[in-house]
């Protein structure tokens, strides 16, 4: 089963809210004899039939998931969205002879997707990217009751009963209270005044000019030619020494090669040293050519 499946023909949330959720609500809940009927034989059959009213009964289910996450200054539309792709998940992987409801095995993939979308959207820049960093960032908006900074004693009762450190709360809680900064742009009386603060206008790159990268780019370009020519002058076994020596993912040893020709370890290092010394003069007479 896809997850761009489309639970209500062409109906989506982003389209009308309001209709999709009276539409939703209105669609019958199934019964656990049929909603069982219905899991094997997507189950046992892959029946998409099956798998699309098993989706539809259950959408009710993920607005009203989707409302506890209107907190976060993102569109519920897009949120029911990415829950209705957790939803869809859930169904593809239920087995219906673990002897549960749906309900309760889908919520854990639609909090999931949800999570997923609040943590890439809410800010530009990542707030959370570990696992337990993702799992303080939702408990902490949760306890965090009032808008005023945490006291030392609220700190350190949500460590405690999230099991990090109350530094890690500090730190979180101070991801939580930043905002985005336009980089060439910043709140001012006038746009003049916003433009004259914006970070674009104080921070300097001390990176290398625009004709400089140019000039380095060029200068890439031809050194890789050059190399590739030089390349091309070598004999079959220089070639396969320097490849397997220098070029491959995993290098070989010279006593991998002394094998592989039938010779000396040393005899390969001179091989080797030869040929880097003919590259190295054939990438002269190129560029002397050019």
């Amino acid at each position: 089963m896809s997850n761009s499946l489309q639970p209500i023909g062409n109906l989506s949330p982003g389209n009308d809210l309001n209709g999709y959720i009276q539409i939703v609500n209105g669609i019958p809940v199934l019964s656990a004899e049929e909603e069982h009927s219905l899991a094997v034989r997507l189950h046992e059959e892959n029946d998409l039939e099956a798998a699309r009213r098993l989706v539809m009964s259950h959408l009710r289910f993920v607005v009203y998931i989707a409302r506890s996450y209107s907190g976060y200054g993102l569109a519920q539309a897009d949120l029911i969205q990415e829950g209705n792709v957790g939803l869809m998940k859930a169904v593809k992987r239920f087995d219906p002879a673990q002897g549960v409801r749906l309900v309760s095995f889908a919520v854990h993939w639609i909090k999931a997707e949800i999570h997923e979308f609040v943590l890439r959207n809410w800010r530009i820049v990542k707030i959370a990217t570990t696992k337990a960093q993702r799992k303080l960032f939702f408990n902490l908006r949760g306890s965090k009751k009032r808008l005023a900074w945490l006291n030392n004693d609220e700190v350190d009762a949500i460590a405690s009963d999230l099991n990090v450190k109350p530094g890690v709360v500090r730190e979180m809680e101070s991801r939580l209270s930043a905002h985005d900064a336009g980089f060439d742009y910043a709140p001012g009386e006038d746009d003049e005044q916003a433009t004259s603060q914006a970070p674009a206008s104080y921070l300097e790159n001390s990176e290398l000019n625009p004709a400089e990268l140019l000039e380095n780019s060029d200068w890439e370009e031809d050194s890789s030619r050059r190399l590739a020519y030089a390349i091309s002058q070598l004999d079959e076994r220089s070639k396969d020494i320097l490849q397997r020596r220098w070029l491959a993912e995993h290098k070989a040893t010279l006593h991998e090669l002394a094998d592989t020709y039938g010779v000396s370890a040393e005899r390969i290092r001179q091989l080797e040293k030869n040929a880097m010394k003919k590259l190295k003069s054939y990438m002269i007479e190129d560029n002397a050519a050019a």
